[in-house]
Order: C-alpha cells, then structure tokens, then sequence
C-alpha cells in the first residue's frame, strides 16, 4: 500500500551554496471513505492524509461524526476496488479507498453529516448550533472528578509524544494524536498530515478493538485544541484534552459545557488536575 514517506531530491541552501540532497517528505494523499449497507454503497467522504492506519481512519471518521456507535455494526473494513479515471483528481486507487461494511440492517443517519457540515461552517448562530449538535448526537457531560492526574504528568506528555513520533522524526512535518493512562503511560499513538485524521485513527484504532468509551484516558495533540478536537474527544468519552497549542473559543465554550478538561492552560475542568 502508499508509504508515508516520499524521498525527493532538492538543492540544500547553506549560506551563499547549494548542493544536492535528498529531501523526506511526509506523503499527503486523498482517502475516499465509502459506506455499504444492505444494498447501497456511497461515497461518503474524502480527506487528505498520510497513507496509515486507513481503516483506523475510516472507522474513526464515522464514529466521531457520529454514523457508527459501535464496532459490532461493523462487518468488515476493505480497501474498495479501483475505478478507472484521471489518477489526478480521482481517489479511487489502490490503497486511496475504503469502503466500510456494516452488519445486514444497521440503522445509519447520513444526513447527519450535512447536518453537522452545516453548523460548523455557518455564521452568526454557528458556535451555538455546534453545540445543540453534539448534544443531540448522545454526548452525555462527563463526571466532573475524574480521573484526577498530577500536573507533572502533563508535562511530560510532550517529550514522551515526540519519542513516539517515526514518520515525525524522519520528516519533522506531521500532527500526531496520543492516549496516556493518568499516570502518564502511552497507550496507542498514529501521526497524519491533518490533526484531525491523527485524532480520528487513534479514536478509530481504539474503537475497533472496542475499548469504547475512553473514560479513564487522556489525549494529547500536536496541534492547537479546535472546537473539532473537543467534539472528537468528546464523542469518544474522553475526559481530559491536552495539547500544544491554545483553544479557541468555541472550544473552551463547548469543553465547559460537557466536563472536558482542556488544557495547557486550563481552560476548563482544573478539578481533576492536581
């Protein structure tokens, strides 16, 4: 299947030289996501990511958009078969799609994904709605006390993300999401070009092998904490949310509402930091 890294020749700039040199770039490629059930098979999305953990991925993406509750509607996850077409514009290669089976009279709500499209792209009343959304999707708010961690532990959580990081440390140009146990031990890891794919594989990942929710876990991210990240975490019964990079509004507002803790700093739920 696609590798994750792609070796590219360059001319390195040192001062007022150059010379040649080989160059690691982490890949970027389009993933379709399609979806059969009983009789119909549709297209349902297609991301830009690094080629890994595909069906993570794809498994990921339904849960957190809320189509799929659990990895028993699931029948199977198979690369779909390619199509011809211009290489260029059409996802449906060899290892570019995915097609998820689900088990003979699954119940799912397409429309919920132009329904969620809707309140995170409009104006005026959009943070609200993303909100109301989420609740309708089932979200319960989470207990507030638990699970309680030192605030050591967040502070290692960087260092021990980034010596977890492969294609990272080969190309220096990747998101990464991580599940830490209170104490700060890593559980599962998975890198992407796209932080929101990082977060939807290690959602994935844990879903499939149905560790559903993940409400003795924490999450760290390489990236800034958007309302997108939040609602993910969320979905997946996550507690607390660490990362990199400040939150937006929208995001302290709707980690505020449901028990999250989102932190550096702490924005919401300090209760279960010590």
């Amino acid at each position: 299947m696609n590798r994750p890294i792609l070796t590219v020749p360059v001319q390195k700039v040192e001062g007022d030289s150059s010379a040649p040199f080989q160059d690691l770039l982490a890949v970027e490629e389009p993933l379709e996501i399609r979806l059969q059930h009983d009789r119909d098979d549709k297209s349902i999305s297609i991301t830009m990511r690094t080629p890994g953990n595909d069906f993570d991925l794809a498994a990921g993406f339904l849960f957190t958009e809320g189509i799929l509750q659990d990895a028993a509607q699931i029948r199977e996850i198979r690369w779909s078969p390619p199509v011809e077409g211009n290489a260029g514009v059409n996802p449906r290669q060899l290892g570019n799609s995915v097609t998820v089976e689900l088990n003979p009279g699954v119940q799912v709500d397409l429309d919920r994904l132009e329904r969620h499209f809707y309140t995170t792209s409009s104006c005026g009343v959009c943070g609200k709605a993303s909100i109301e959304a989420i609740q309708m999707q089932g979200c319960p708010v989470l207990p507030r006390n638990s699970p309680a961690i030192d605030s050591s532990v967040i502070h290692h959580l960087p260092e021990a993300m980034r010596r977890a990081q492969p294609v990272f440390e080969r190309t220096g140009r990747l998101h990464a999401a991580a599940l830490f146990t209170p104490d700060g031990t890593l559980q599962l890891l998975r890198e992407d070009v796209g932080r929101h794919n990082a977060v939807d594989k290690l959602i994935g990942a844990e879903m499939l092998a149905r560790h559903m929710p993940l409400s003795d876990r924490l999450v760290f991210v390489s990236s800034r904490a958007s309302f997108e990240l939040v609602q993910k975490a969320l979905m997946a019964g996550i507690p607390i949310l660490a990362a990199v990079g400040a939150p937006s509004s929208l995001a302290v507002e709707t980690a505020q509402r449901f028990n999250l803790t989102c932190r550096f700093n702490i924005y919401s739920g300090a209760q279960r930091v010590q």
